[in-house]
């Protein structure tokens, strides 16, 4: 678990005066930065720095109580003993009222003096306390290490003074005992002066350190899981040394660190492995390391195994010992690049791989031995990619070999170590039969992990506040790879779907700016989200499309590549790198630091007026109550087509609106506009009545007048728009009217998106009345769409992402033909014994039907058991969560937290799953508050499993009973998850929904009465 530094508690407090021989001396690691905390808990001060000398003096004043000093000499009564007097005129001897005043005065000038002399951060001069002391550094409050001994450091990320150059690792893991030792020895360079080094270690118990061939202590600071080793004399810079810990500890239990796995093979034998999962923090679990990504180093690695096993790590295998004890030692080369611990990665398995040779690398997929014929589609994928990726980023691939290989209990969908990539065995083993969209599954999660190999581990970020320079490249060139390397899947319409739900998020005042401070473990786990993956790659799409030329981005991101090579970097490094290869001279950073320092996008509302054409931008942010970036501004490259131009590229026209609003002339014969062309930007837009009637009117005359992505935008916009408060729903339904006529999945998928939402709020509402209009509502608008779609085999991508949502959707409202057709295709497919086959995307249609009958639940559970295809397996696990018999529900999540017979992996799936159900939810938010404590013992605090469990459990509600359950809950967990920003989005959703039911249930009421 992930400790939490906002809530731990307060170290013990030194007394300076009495203690201060025990500090050591400070290093330029203290002088150089300051960090907000400790600033904070030295001197006492506000959230506010302190940047005024004036400032800086008043307040350490008041810290002591000296509010007098603020006091204008010119309020002081004339009486007062500090009131200048007249010069005596001869020694006469004082009378006692004088002693008295004298007495006092000196007292206090005195008082004063000391006072001074002490301040923090004040050196006295002739003006006073003005100057900061640039010479006395102020001393932090250091905290005890766990032995007693005070700890020297007080900061969340570790001092420069020291640097890693080369970790030189030997594990000894023992499969049956779970438990391992190890041995680390790391070779430093001192950077500057220091009697200290820290590094971290979680749960590694310290068996013996040894410096300069002496034993020394190791001190420990659980609470940040930070180690210390302190010396009676400096480090020189420029010294090389090197530390020697031997420790033991646990395999861990969870899905982090050097963790247990198991699995049942064929012939129903246990099989047990262990595998590593080290992003963001948790390489420290498996060997003491300076564990943050700017302490780049390289590594040798030597793992201790059994025989019968075989292990894997980011190097090839140099050579394979065998021990005296039976066992043998397979050595690692040593890495041929400098790589951030969180990338460092091995398993000890049984696996089996199949290889291939592509440009001087050798490309591996490993898997269990009796998934091995489900391996070749991943090869295939992932070797065309890496060709593709070594000549658009213009840098070979730099490892000798890239393996992938698949793990049977792993919670992440994968994971970028460099040259030993670990993905779950559902986003990376495809059987031969698979659907399109199966594969296109796989295809994204290996375009996106070897895109990692250039941007992340190639060139990393300096710390996680700019996760996006890794998430946010990795997404954007997922897509754009795969529309060049394997354009049948079709991803266009997966890339426009995940940007519409970033927006959906980010509209949320409880969101977060893609580049955004980060000080806790907990703020460091909360950064994997949409945020940092969907809309950083949603803002690159919108700097590609609007620098001129094709090549221009291609261009900067190679100068980034090369430029930064092995480096760490932030934000401005690629700004800078996309500035330099300007044609046109275009500051990239002027237009793309209003996207990453700011959380929200814009709202462009449209106005005409003749020729005239208005632009106005505001905060699309959907909770107005205590928001703070009210007056924010975007530099936002509009594009728009119009009525006599609309499909192609060459149509599309740009206005840069970098102010609060712009004009543009247009001819007056112009009918409409349609701003976001093909949604490439990211931003919302509002066209008021009279530009929606007539874009509403075109559609219903031609629904090809414009793109399927611009038709889909104008969904999604007017639902948020809706949610925003700007217009009724009334003019969603008459936008919708136009959909019988849609052909296209995008457009199509968005709008049944929409309205279930609302279907299912009103259902957790019990408006049963509604529930049933919308049912009949959503039944005549899309019947059609529905009747006409085909249960066969099916080729288009296109084709099968449109027939699995429309009939996923009416067999959800328990259509006839639906539900009949479904029913019949389980029972061919359980008479045939599995032979004949259900087309991959319907299988969750119709498993979810077949689940809602008895006979066809206990099939399914015992079919579950046996299933050895991964992806239909876990469509087999959501139907079984989707049953309405509530004990059953109520089994199938216990059973998924204990972990045996469903893997506690997909508990968040199955969490999502029951929740979506009318019989499910509330059982669902009762087992996350009595399973609290062991759900954050299997997922961290702040992590992305326990983001989906909470949004999950907590978005469908709309009342403000439920509010002030969840607000309840939530505040009592205090260090053990309160703080979380997914809390906060909880609270503010559910209020959310509460606004819109309240505006919209009368308008619901009239509206799907009377069948608009």
């Amino acid at each position: 678990m992930i400790e939490n530094s906002m809530f731990e508690e307060e170290p013990d407090v030194v007394d300076l005066a009495k203690d201060s021989t025990t500090f050591p001396a400070l290093d330029p690691d203290e002088v150089a930065y300051e960090p907000r905390s400790s600033r904070l808990l030295v001197r006492g001060l506000g959230e506010n720095d302190m940047d005024e000398d004036e400032e800086d003096c008043e307040s350490s004043a008041r810290l002591l109580g000296m509010s007098f000093m603020n006091r204008s000499s010119a309020h002081r009564s004339s009486s007062s003993p500090y009131a200048r007097q007249a010069p005596p005129r001869s020694c006469s001897r004082p009378s006692a009222r004088t002693m008295v005043v004298c007495v006092l005065f000196l007292v206090i000038v005195a008082s004063m003096t000391m006072v001074l002399y002490f301040l923090p951060g004040c050196t006295f001069t002739k003006a006073g306390c003005r100057k900061p002391n640039k010479t006395t550094p102020i001393q932090p409050v250091y905290p005890n290490s766990t032995n007693g001994e005070l700890f020297p450091w007080a900061e969340l990320r570790l001092p420069y003074s020291i640097h890693p150059i080369s970790y030189d690792l030997t594990l000894n893991p023992d499969l049956d005992d779970t438990t391992f030792t190890g041995q680390t020895v790391i070779n430093m360079t001192v950077l500057h002066n220091t009697n200290r080094i820290v590094l971290h270690g979680a749960n590694l118990n310290i068996t013996k350190a040894t410096f300069k061939a002496k034993e020394v202590t190791v001190l420990e600071y659980k609470p940040r899981q930070q180690l210390a080793v302190k010396f009676s004399e400096d480090l020189k810079a420029g010294q090389y040394c090197v530390l020697t810990l031997d420790y033991s500890a646990n395999l861990s239990h969870t899905y982090d660190g050097f963790y247990n796995s198991s699995y049942t093979d064929k012939d129903g034998n246990k099989r047990v492995l262990a595998a590593t999962q080290f992003e963001p923090l948790y390489a420290r679990k498996a060997f003491p390391c300076f564990d943050e990504p700017s302490f780049k180093a390289t590594f040798l690695i030597k793992i201790n195994r059994k025989q019968g096993y075989m292990t894997l790590s980011n190097m090839p295998k140099a050579k394979s010992t065998p021990l005296p004890n039976g066992l043998v030692q397979d050595e690692f080369e040593k890495t041929s690049v400098k790589m951030s611990t969180y990338l460092v990665a091995f398993i000890v398995s049984n696996f089996t791989p199949i290889s291939r040779n592509i440009s001087n690398t050798l490309v591996s997929v490993y898997s269990v031995p009796e998934k091995k014929e489900h391996t070749d589609y991943a090869l295939d994928t992932a070797s065309k990619l890496l060709e593709f990726y070594n000549s658009f980023f213009e840098i070979e691939y730099p490892l000798k070999k890239l393996d992938l290989v698949a793990i049977p209990d792993f919670l992440a969908g994968a994971m970028e170590n460099w040259g030993l990539i670990t993905f779950r065995e559902t986003t990376l083993l495809v059987g031969k039969e698979s659907s399109q969209l199966e594969k296109q599954v796989v295809a994204s999660v290996i375009a996106h992990e070897l895109a990692h190999q250039w941007f992340g581990n190639l060139v990393t970020m300096r710390w996680w506040n700019d996760l996006w320079l890794n998430e946010g490249f990795a997404t954007y060139m997922q897509y754009m790879s795969l529309q060049t390397v394997l354009p049948q899947l079709d991803t266009g319409n997966l890339f426009l779907s995940v940007r519409f739900r970033a927006m959906d998020k980010d509209a949320l005042n409880s969101s977060h700016a893609v580049s955004t401070e980060v000080n806790t473990s907990e703020q460091v786990e909360e950064m994997f989200d949409s945020v940092s993956y969907e809309k950083g790659a949603s803002i690159l799409l919108m700097l590609n499309t609007s620098l001129p030329g094709d090549q221009q981005f291609r261009k900067g991101i190679i100068e980034y590549l090369k430029q930064f090579s092995g480096a760490n970097t932030d934000t401005n490094d690629l700004w800078n790198s996309l500035t330099e290869v300007s044609t046109h001279h275009q500051n990239v950073s002027e237009m793309m630091n209003s996207w990453t320092s700011q959380k929200g996008f814009p709202l462009v509302t449209v106005s005409r007026n003749g020729d005239e054409v208005n632009f106005t931008q505001e905060h699309f942010l959907l909770t107005s109550e205590n928001a703070t970036h009210s007056s924010s501004l975007w530099n936002i490259p509009v594009t728009y087509v119009n009525d006599s131009c609309s499909l192609a590229p060459e149509c599309r026209q740009v206005f840069n609106l970098k102010t609060k609003s712009g004009t543009l002339k247009i001819p007056e014969s112009v009918k409409w506009l349609k701003l976001n062309y093909r949604n490439t930007g990211f931003y919302i837009v509002h066209y008021g009545n009279e530009g929606w009637t007539a874009l509403i009117d075109a559609l219903s005359k031609n629904v090809s007048v414009l793109t399927h992505e611009d038709r889909a935008s104008l969904v999604h916009n007017i639902f948020a728009l809706s949610r925003f408060g700007r217009v009724s729903f009334q003019q969603v339904l008459n936008l919708l009217n136009y959909i019988p006529g849609e052909t296209e999945s995008a457009p199509v998928t968005e709008a049944l998106l929409q309205l279930n939402r609302i279907y299912r709020l009103l259902d957790k509402r019990q408006e049963s009345g509604l529930v049933a209009r919308m049912k009949s509502y959503i039944l005549s608008h899309f019947g059609s769409l529905m009747k006409s779609q085909t249960w066969g085999e099916e080729k288009s991508v296109s084709k099968q992402e449109l027939r699995s949502a429309l009939l996923g959707m009416a067999c959800s409202l328990k259509e006839e033909n639906c539900t009949q057709q479904a029913k019949l295709l389980f029972k061919q497919y359980v008479d045939s014994n599995g032979t004949s086959r259900i087309p991959g995307d319907l299988q969750h249609v119709v498993f979810s039907v077949a689940a809602q009958s008895d006979e066809g639940w206990t099939t399914l559970l015992n079919m579950h058991a046996h299933a050895t295809y991964d992806a239909e397996k876990r469509k087999m696990l959501q139907a079984l969560a989707s049953t309405e018999d509530t004990r059953r529900l109520v089994w199938v999540l216990k059973t998924s937290l204990k972990g045996d017979i469903i893997q506690t992996q997909e508990l968040p799936l199955v969490i999502s799953t029951v929740c979506n159900g009318f019989a499910g939810y509330l059982f669902a938010w009762d087992f996350i508050q009595e399973n609290w404590d062991r759900l954050i013992e299997k997922f961290p605090v702040g992590s992305f499993a326990i983001q989906t469990i909470i949004k999950s459990a907590t978005s469908q509600f709309s009342t403000q009973a439920h509010l002030n359950q969840v607000q309840a809950f939530f505040s009592s967990l205090k260090e053990r998850g309160s703080q979380m920003r997914s809390v906060q989005e909880a609270l503010e959703t559910i209020r959310l929904n509460q606004r819109w039911m309240e505006e919209n249930l009368p308008t619901l009421r009239k509206g799907l009465y009377h069948g608009h």
